[in-house]
């Protein structure tokens, strides 16, 4: 069972959240130190016309492939994704919402991810596994999504519709793909860089990204010789492995453009999805499949949240009662 963009709205319970999976050899004081980490940092630079986001997201892609229990390959389509959800929160404000979504001819056929203005993130591949002609030789993602669309739709506190942005995909790579976007749907010059480190093993040791936009007022000269100091970014996905701070690594690499740190908020793997939520959409079925299901099983009835897979299940006795209130 799915449900839509719509239900990531700001009226869900926040006391019954996803089912997480455990880590390897997780602790509690690794968990609160992993969590304290994951944040997202947002600052300005060259006089306030450049806005940046540094993002350490390295637990939230350990949870969400925890929980997918997905392989290496697609740990990092979706990380990326993810870490690209992570930086756009920081476009966001009070109950703004987005979805960043790609559908594609290639063997990963697409994604979509949810974020919100509180770093609140969650989403799915569409297929699983990601079926693979031969072995893995390097991290070039493009053979792996061919043609197709990517496609960003806000839903902004106030306005009565969402709006829906979209181009084709040119470069089969998530931050690149995102970048054009922004240049040809919002005609703003942007840049972002998503990593993600593994181990010998194939287990994430950090996952980091970073972001950067002209604002008004922000010089051609300014941007270029940003992007040409990008061109030798080192890997955030490294720089996370090996706990370097966000803030010594922009003072030190941003030096000459005078950055200044505005807010550092957290950044989760979430789902408000809930027994009970999940209860409620299965009670709005058509009323002769939902009398089947009470009647036949089988038991117990199982479903899914394809946005953080977890899964629910339902005693005769629950769905039965689901169909009874229905008829009263």
């Amino acid at each position: 069972m799915n449900w839509g963009f719509k239900d990531f709205g700001p009226k869900y319970e926040r006391m019954a959240p996803l089912k997480k999976a455990a880590l390897p050899g997780d602790t509690l004081k690794q968990q609160l130190k992993d969590r304290a980490r994951d944040r997202v940092h947002t600052f300005l630079m060259a006089e306030d016309t450049i806005k940046c986001a540094f993002i350490n997201g390295t637990r939230m892609v350990k949870e969400m492939r925890a929980n997918f229990r997905y392989g290496f390959l697609e740990t990092l389509v979706a990380g990326h994704a993810y870490l690209a959800g992570g930086l756009l929160s920081t476009t966001l404000k009070g109950q703004d919402r987005l979805n960043l979504r790609v559908d594609c001819s290639g063997p990963i056929k697409g994604f979509t991810v949810e974020t919100n203005a509180r770093g609140e993130i969650r989403g799915y591949l569409k297929q699983t596994p990601i079926p693979l002609d031969k072995p893995l030789t390097d991290f070039n993602l493009s053979p792996f999504f061919g043609s197709g669309f990517l496609t960003i739709t806000k839903s902004l506190e106030g306005m009565k519709q969402p709006y829906t942005g979209q181009v084709m995909i040119q470069y089969g790579s998530i931050a690149k793909d995102l970048a054009h976007y922004y240049f040809t749907s919002e005609q703003t010059p942007t840049v972002f860089i998503l990593s993600i480190q593994f181990d010998r093993q194939g287990e994430v040791k950090g996952a980091g990204g970073l972001f950067i936009q002209a604002m008004p007022g922000a010089s051609d000269k300014t941007f270029d010789e940003l992007e040409a100091i990008i061109q030798d970014f080192p890997s955030p996905g490294k720089l996370m492995a090996d706990l370097e701070d966000p803030d010594m690594i922009v003072h030190s690499i941003f030096k000459d453009f005078n950055p200044h740190f505005l807010v550092s908020e957290r950044v989760e793997f979430f789902c408000p999805c809930s027994e009970e939520k999940i209860a409620s959409y299965i009670s709005l079925l058509p009323m002769d499949e939902l009398r089947d299901m009470a009647e036949k099983g089988p038991f117990p009835m199982e479903t899914r949240c394809h946005n953080c897979n977890t899964v629910y299940q339902y005693e005769k006795d629950a769905v039965r009662e689901m169909y009874e209130k229905r008829l009263n």
